[in-house]
């Protein structure tokens, strides 16, 4: 029996941490003849093509309601769709998508819930990335159910779309064992991110629903429990219909924390926790409330204010996103994971851009981005940056307050090689000009919102990690996520406090 003071979400991070003593113990030989495909097949239902409506052709410009169909096939090919292809050494092809995956797993899936529209007739559908389709494989009103499942969420009520977000775990789970949970999250933040920016292309806003019945959904879309779990709901507000012009609502409530939970044989443990923090459809749940809309820095907290530390103010010009933002939609289609750095600097105004994107939306409202999108709960996430190569700033593990806009040095030293030790023995980490740790104290986070704020914490992180990922591919600069790394010697090296466990890590810098 676990310790009955610590949480199962508590008693799940430590058991899937990386520690020097045992990680030899723990790697294993992959079968790749059981690598999972990471696309789902259908054999009943039909399939609509949305190839035609990527560009806007005379011949597509003539087929009915073609100017929906394209906002719907820009939307999800942003989202999630393919950006590219190459042969591996199997003589298979693999394919890459626009928003990455920790080992090119795709453990993901989109599913689209129509009410009943013009363009998609009442039913289930899934996004098939491979063919840029969507392929109905249940036609019923499903409506009703979807709304008593997220417990009767207000943007359903006027809503006529919602897209389904999934992980189906042994995707991951194959390569990354019981960890896999953790970057199945991430995977899904990064849809998110992805999502959010190519919403704003396509004149729609994703309204994020992240309690809701678990159960009920899954059986609501089909879902076998046992592989596949729903992870986020994201009703799709119409900003061209003025009655889709809805208020911001909380996405989340509180839920229990779990200390009393049997001893779990590793292997099982990811399919374990996912059900232990799952919602029951008889949940006390309380009425949804309007949430005001600041500045997201204004809703942050600066938790950290170290004494007799060096201050930088990270108040820049914002990044532009062109004309009509059409440097989104490029950015996002051309963005690749970088693998290699050449250890070279970066200039400070490029990092501070990058900060500014991620954390001030607000600043890009007049672009025509959205100023205050939604997150589970950012005030539990926190940011610490270790500079190896920045032009102009010393090198060091700096705190970033989003508040009051700048970093706070916590220690002052070069992390190169320690930052090599550290994710891993990955060259990522040493040749980096600065890497970004997203962290969280869990026992605050789980006193907050219980256990299934595991999940919150690492969607958020992943949801900050796209735009970290976007903005550095908009500068010219390489950059890559790191799910995997030395979880307690990370703030031990660091100097970061103990109680922040270390959620995500974004190296950025020259690419090699």
């Amino acid at each position: 029996m676990p310790d009955a003071l610590v949480s199962i979400a508590q008693h799940y991070h430590s058991r899937t941490k990386y520690d020097p003593a045992t990680i030899r113990a723990q790697a294993r030989s992959l079968a790749f003849d059981q690598q999972p495909v990471p696309f789902k097949t259908y054999q009943l239902g039909h399939d609509i093509d949305l190839k035609p409506y990527l560009e806007m052709t005379a011949e597509a410009s003539q087929l009915p309601d073609a100017v929906e169909w394209m906002r719907l096939s820009h939307l999800l090919i942003n989202a999630y769709g393919l950006t590219a292809k190459f042969p591996t050494v199997t003589g298979q092809v693999f394919y890459l998508r626009a928003a990455p995956s920790a080992g090119g797993l795709y453990p993901a899936e989109v599913y689209l819930i129509s009410r009943g529209t013009r363009l998609l007739p009442a039913g289930l559908y899934n996004y098939q990335a491979r063919t840029h389709s969507l392929w109905r494989y249940w036609d019923d009103h499903r409506w009703p159910g979807l709304q008593e499942a997220c417990f009767w969420h207000p943007t359903l009520e006027a809503t006529q779309i919602a897209l389904v977000v999934t992980g189906v775990f042994y995707r991951s789970a194959w390569r990354y064992q019981d960890r896999a949970y953790r970057r199945i999250c991430l995977d899904v933040g990064h849809l998110m991110g992805n999502l959010e920016l190519a919403s704003a292309l396509a004149d729609y806003r994703p309204h994020l629903i992240g309690s809701f019945a678990d159960q009920a959904l899954a059986d609501l879309l089909y879902l076998n429990p046992e592989e596949e779990g729903v992870m986020a709901v994201l009703p799709l507000a119409d900003l061209l219909a003025v009655d889709q012009n809805l208020p911001h609502h909380q996405s989340t409530f509180p839920t229990q924390a779990h200390t009393d939970f049997p001893a779990v044989p590793d292997g099982q443990l990811l399919t374990y926790f996912h059900r232990a923090t799952a919602i029951d459809a008889n949940a006390n749940a309380p009425k949804w409330s309007n949430r005001s809309v600041p500045a997201l820095a204004e809703t942050l907290d600066d938790k950290y204010n170290f004494p007799f530390c060096l201050k930088v103010s990270t108040r820049t010009a914002p990044l532009d996103w062109g004309d009509r933002l059409d440097a989104v939609e490029t950015t996002i289609l051309k963005r690749r994971s970088t693998r290699k750095y050449s250890g070279g600097t970066i200039p400070l105004e490029q990092l501070l851009q990058l900060l500014d994107f991620t954390y001030q939306p607000h600043h890009y409202r007049d672009q025509g981005l959205d100023g205050d999108p939604d997150y589970h709960d950012l005030s539990l996430l926190q940011t610490f940056v270790a500079v190896s190569g920045v032009d102009g700033l010393d090198d060091g593990c700096y705190y970033y307050a989003p508040r009051s806009e700048e970093l706070r040095q916590v220690r002052f030293k070069n992390f190169r090689q320690d930052l090599h030790y550290l994710c891993l023995g990955q060259e990522l980490g040493r040749d980096a000009a600065a890497v970004v740790f997203h962290t969280a104290d869990l026992k605050t986070a789980v006193a907050t919102h219980g256990d299934r704020v595991y999940r919150y914490l690492h969607m958020d992180a992943g949801h900050l990690g796209q735009r970290l990922n976007l903005a550095a591919i908009r500068l010219g600069l390489g950059v890559s996520g790191i799910g995997g790394f030395f979880d307690d010697q990370v703030n031990q090296v660091l100097g970061i406090p103990e109680d922040e466990a270390v959620v995500y890590i974004t190296t950025l810098g020259q690419p090699g």
